[in-house]
């Protein structure tokens, strides 16, 4: 899909996602206890490695904002899904960092998470982000933290963000609360 296709019905929206969701699931191997005791990590490697799981997952993402003219994936596993939806749409795409992986100067937001605290980075100038339409992207949707600052780091540059989407959604902890305006699609919510 480019850029300039036409907005999907929902109906063709839902299959894309129901097949990237029958890939995620089959594929994502769960590790209890990690990072650390308390949290169940879900690894999407195996999704990232299947050609078929991540075509559809891309597709899937893709889907879900086909007039950003511009997509974000947050560190880390969120590069793999930008660079693959933002080459699927021929947009753009910018990686937000974690704190001190960018040089000065950056527009830094910090933000709480399911097991600590941490900041996100993003280049405060050699990329103009002014009245970009962008499509956020995550891995994982959990307390809400890492994709409301994200998104605020996108606000504060003139960006709007028109749709964020996540790989797997830990609808338990309330993380969709804390979000925007903008919709947040998630591929497999648990």
């Amino acid at each position: 899909m480019s850029k300039h296709g036409m907005v999907e019905s929902e109906q063709e929206l839902s299959e894309r996602i129901a097949r990237a969701a029958d890939a995620v699931e089959r594929l994502t191997r769960w590790h209890d206890d990690f990072p650390t005791p308390g949290v169940r990590f879900a690894d999407l490697t195996p999704v990232f490695a299947d050609a078929g799981g991540f075509h559809a997952l891309i597709d899937a993402l893709g889907a879900c904002a086909p007039d950003a003219d511009l997509v974000a994936g947050v560190d880390a596993r969120g590069f793999l899904l930008g660079a693959g939806v933002a080459a699927s749409l021929g947009t753009g795409v910018v990686a937000v960092r974690k704190a001190g992986k960018l040089p000065p100067p950056v527009l830094s937001r910090e933000y709480t998470l399911e097991y600590g605290s941490a900041a996100l980075e993003i280049p405060a100038d050699g990329i103009d982000l002014r009245g970009h339409r962008v499509l956020l992207l995550d891995d994982v949707l959990a307390t809400g933290g890492t994709l409301a600052a994200a998104a605020g780091l996108f606000a504060e540059a003139g960006a709007e963000v028109v749709a964020a989407a996540v790989v797997l959604e830990l609808s338990f902890l309330g993380g969709r609360e804390r979000q925007g305006e903008y919709p947040v699609t998630s591929i497999v919510r648990l």
